[in-house]
């Protein structure tokens, strides 16, 4: 089934002093570029915020929520409207870890019967709404009646299937996003040391 990828990357990441958090590098490549690498499949890659150039964005069609910066279900809306295929994969622009076979897992999850998507949780259960694949026309149907402000609120409602995967070597987990610099510290330390002991 031919997906589409929908990246969020438009936030003011204020908790890094307003650094444009998705280029920021990790061994490497940027924030970005590792997410849209974990996509290679998607018939079109949709980034919401501010071009940005660099391997596998050349593909890329970008747009903006409005007013820019106004949160994640605008910028939802916003992806979702350069959306054709029945299935997305919507992701967070923060995912140092995330690869195409998690997504792979994810978009399995979310063809169970009855459905209307799949989300990654973390190691203490949380589910992690930036990292899941969904029915297209479920999230079409919940943002028509929504006018809050929560992604939670939004998607929640939904009851995706909840799907545990383990962390890789090095403590690489697929869900783990950089919210801070010692998220970002912790990232770009994790990857050498699993790089450098393969």
């Amino acid at each position: 089934m031919p997906y589409d990828a929908v990246i969020l990357a438009g936030g003011h990441a204020r908790r890094l002093g307003g650094l444009d958090k998705p280029a920021e590098p990790v061994a490497g490549r940027s924030l970005i570029e590792r997410v849209a690498a974990a996509v290679p499949g998607a018939r079109t890659l949709v980034v919401v915020g501010p071009p940005r150039s660099g391997r596998g964005l050349e593909r890329a069609v970008h747009t903006r929520e409005e007013p820019p910066g106004s949160g994640p279900v605008p910028a939802l809306r916003a992806g979702l409207a350069l959306v054709t295929a029945d299935e997305i994969a919507l992701l967070a622009a923060d995912l140092p870890f995330l690869t195409a076979d998690h997504v792979t897992a994810l978009r399995a999850a979310a063809r169970e019967v009855g459905a209307a998507g799949a989300v990654l949780v973390d190691d203490e259960g949380a589910k992690q709404w930036l990292t899941g694949v969904w029915r297209t026309r479920a999230l079409r149907e919940a943002l028509a009646g929504y006018g809050g402000r929560s992604l939670r609120g939004v998607l929640g409602p939904l009851e995706p299937v909840t799907v545990r995967l383990a962390a890789e070597a090095g403590g690489r987990a697929p869900w783990f996003d950089c919210d801070t610099m010692d998220d970002l510290d912790r990232a770009r330390r994790t990857r050498v040391t699993s790089e450098e002991t393969a």
